[in-house]
């Protein structure tokens, strides 16, 4: 018998809600029913499962917690951006964004509550890390983006990016059985190859991706294409290189045969000269890559950073599509409510 110990009810299969309702005396059904309500109905309390009797759901209530996100704030951009800030139920605040285009509806998620690894170019690096998101939290993060998806453009979110607040490897767990959930034909059905996973960089834990053969993308915030420079703006490359990190994507390639995408925020003289593009251009051809996004600045507090002007822009991505690296431009949305790349940090 379970205990009435206020366990999470999402951290049960079906099978053992099963095994619950059977010890209880009810059918084999309502655990079925409760599931769905759980996973596909997306219900955040067990009042809101309507087809159970009052008594029934008394009994779950007593026996179980249901620790689901709520919606704190919601921001809108003047570009169709929107972003919504989560409270979890111990009253921590989580960010995630919804990006608009004509042909794709994504969702930005975060993985942590803060992050410890103090990019010196990101507002959630400011912030102490306060714990892991579970991967129910993660989940809400998805079905609450994708009902606001579905309730302004009646379309359901087509891509999702972990490249919220956190660095989603150091909450490894959390994160896959996350995936494995929104992936699932019992969970919202979404094809992993929708799903892309951004890290800074750690070296074992993009192998142990390789390892456990994982089916979504993976992005390598990149940044600067030497060490001397990547260690000034993010401290984590003092432990893991560029080497080490070149060495552990060509593992992760071997084992999956998933094609990497870079990411590579250009700061204004810092990192935007063309001797910077060609240590790009090399990095890019020691790795099965199949793009580098090349991310516009968004300024945040206390950061001295900025973007270059358009022109030297304009000469960094002609010098990589002159020598044939497959790069992308991507423009900034949603600064106007500190929704953009780096911003995430509760600020309002």
């Amino acid at each position: 018998m379970i205990s009435a110990q206020q366990t999470n009810i999402r951290n049960l299969s079906l099978d053992e809600l099963q095994n619950y309702f059977a010890e209880i005396d009810e059918k084999k059904f309502r655990a079925k029913q409760v599931y769905e309500w759980l996973w596909q109905k997306h219900a955040g309390s067990f009042d809101a499962m309507t087809n159970l009797s009052k008594e029934l759901r008394l009994k779950l209530a007593e026996y179980f917690s249901l620790p689901a996100l709520t919606i704190n704030t919601t921001q809108y951009s003047a570009d169709g951006t929107i972003k919504t800030r989560f409270k979890t139920f111990d009253n921590h605040f989580v960010e995630g964004v919804l990006i608009p285009t004509e042909d794709r509806k994504t969702a930005c998620v975060s993985s942590q509550i803060g992050c410890s690894l103090n990019c010196s170019f990101c507002a959630t690096g400011k912030m102490e890390r306060e714990r892991n998101l579970t991967f129910d939290e993660i989940y809400d993060q998805v079905a609450l983006i994708n009902k606001e998806t579905e309730r302004i453009y009646n379309k359901r979110l087509s891509n999702i990016v972990f490249m919220g607040m956190g660095e989603p490897l150091l909450n490894y767990n959390n994160v896959l059985k996350a995936i494995e959930k929104i992936s699932a034909e019992d969970g919202m059905g979404m094809s992993q190859r929708r799903i892309t996973v951004s890290t800074a960089g750690i070296a074992k834990m993009i192998k142990k991706l390789g390892d456990d053969k994982v089916r979504f993308k993976l992005a390598l915030s990149l940044h600067a294409a030497n060490d001397k420079k990547r260690n000034q703006i993010m401290p984590i490359n003092e432990t893991n290189n560029i080497k080490s990190l070149v060495d552990a994507l060509n593992y992760f390639y071997r084992q999956t045969n998933n094609e990497v995408t870079f990411e590579y925020i250009l700061f204004k003289n810092f990192n935007d000269s063309q001797k910077d593009a060609e240590e790009l251009m090399k990095i890019y051809r020691q790795v099965p890559a199949d793009l580098v996004n090349i991310i516009e600045y968004n300024p945040i507090d206390g950061a001295h950073f900025t973007k270059p002007d358009e022109q030297t822009t304009e000469n960094f991505m002609k010098f990589l599509e002159d020598n044939r690296v497959n790069a992308r431009l991507r423009r900034s949305r949603g600064k106007d409510i500190d929704a953009a790349c780096g911003q995430l940090a509760n600020k309002n």
